[in-house]
């Protein structure tokens, strides 16, 4: 029988349908990367989908993120996601946590899902990057992380791999640092060999008087760093690798 799945179905087999329709994702983040990866998931079968993000959209996010419109500029992004979810397919179970990630609630998050198959960091911070990849080694929680996608214009540079073979990425670099003080010497990433574009003394004008830095961004840049980790997990889950 014809459904919307059928095309899939044709690459996957039957069984790799009932796998993802199984499987359970949690994704931090759903931003330029995070929401479009979010949706590759939806679209692709995904049963359960786990979204954790505190933030609400903004006039500068319509650049590159899916949920981004002018329609929906001060909408929580977990609740404009969530939606978004439930119109591409309404059977998906969809939680949502609309809280900002700290170490401290971490535990928390996790402890409230029964069942976590696969979890994707889409989120910027370093404290809570590496809080999730000491939690997810504690709870044998697959965990892919997304490394920088700002100020950079060749997402054809992208690919996923192990942190400890990774190069040119400063955060990447950051994060080989404080993992390996932790004793964690592998984390499964993607990441870009691309440098990144100076843009140092230019400014968007938005959160005055704010002293960090504010990255620069494009249309297809995160777009696609969302869709290959969708399609790295997609692969795993279903077992179509």
């Amino acid at each position: 029988m014809v459904n919307q799945y059928s095309r899939t179905e044709l690459l996957i087999g039957t069984e790799g349908m009932d796998k993802l329709r199984k499987s359970s994702v949690m994704v931090f983040g759903a931003g330029g990367v995070g929401s479009h990866c979010i949706e590759a998931l939806a679209r692709s079968g995904v049963g359960t989908l786990i979204i954790i993000d505190n933030d609400t959209i903004s006039l500068t996010n319509i650049n590159r993120q899916s949920i981004a419109y002018h329609s929906t500029i001060g909408w929580p992004k977990t609740e404009v996601m969530a939606e978004r979810i439930r119109d591409i397919d309404p059977s998906i179970r969809v939680k949502t946590y609309e809280t900002f990630v700290l170490p401290e609630n971490l535990t928390d998050i996790l402890d409230g899902e029964e069942q976590i198959d696969y979890i994707i960091d889409a989120i910027d911070t370093v404290s809570a990057k590496i809080a999730l990849a000491e939690e997810t080694r504690k709870r044998g929680i697959r965990l892919i992380s997304s490394m920088g996608t700002g100020n950079k214009l060749h997402p054809e540079l992208f690919e996923i791999d192990d942190l400890s073979r990774t190069s040119v990425c400063p955060l990447c670099r950051v994060m080989r640092r404080e993992l390996k003080q932790r004793g964690i010497l592998h984390l499964k990433v993607l990441y870009s060999r691309e440098k990144p574009i100076d843009i140092s003394g230019r400014e968007t004008g938005e959160d005055p008087g704010v002293r960090r830095s504010v990255p620069g961004s494009i249309s297809f840049v995160p777009p696609v760093a969302g869709l290959l980790i969708a399609g790295q997990v997609i692969r795993e889950l279903s077992g179509a690798e």
